[in-house]
């Protein structure tokens, strides 16, 4: 099994804010159904890159984005599967549900979790 994250960016989920309601059950009804496959590892949506910290390298924390990023994560799903296929199939479940394109990419190898 390989792990890959799922993502979209922020701002991406687009529609009028009458169909929140309905956006998050299909969403939940996607995390469920993944749970139930029991491929699903994690994932949950991200409030705004505004309310971000940046940890330099010496320990300096700054109260903010990092000046040059252009895109950020507004959402993310892990899902542990046998193929990049099936990874492109949860994808598109969760972009019919939340309504947006989605970004899918492989984890590297990590001997922590035998991948």
């Amino acid at each position: 099994m390989t792990r890959y994250l799922i993502s979209f960016d922020e701002g991406a989920m687009t529609f009028p804010e009458k169909d929140l309601p309905a956006v998050a059950e299909a969403a939940h009804a996607v995390v469920q159904e993944a749970m139930d496959a029991s491929v699903w590892v994690f994932g949950g949506g991200l409030y705004s890159h505004e309310k971000a910290s940046v940890v330099a390298t010496d320990g300096t924390v700054t109260e903010g984005p990092l000046p040059d990023g252009k895109a950020y994560i507004g959402g993310l799903s892990v899902v542990d599967v046998p193929s990049r296929e099936e990874a492109l199939d949860w994808a598109a479940k969760i972009a019919v549900a939340c309504r947006c394109s989605q970004d899918v990419r492989e984890f590297m190898p990590d001997p922590a979790v035998g991948n």
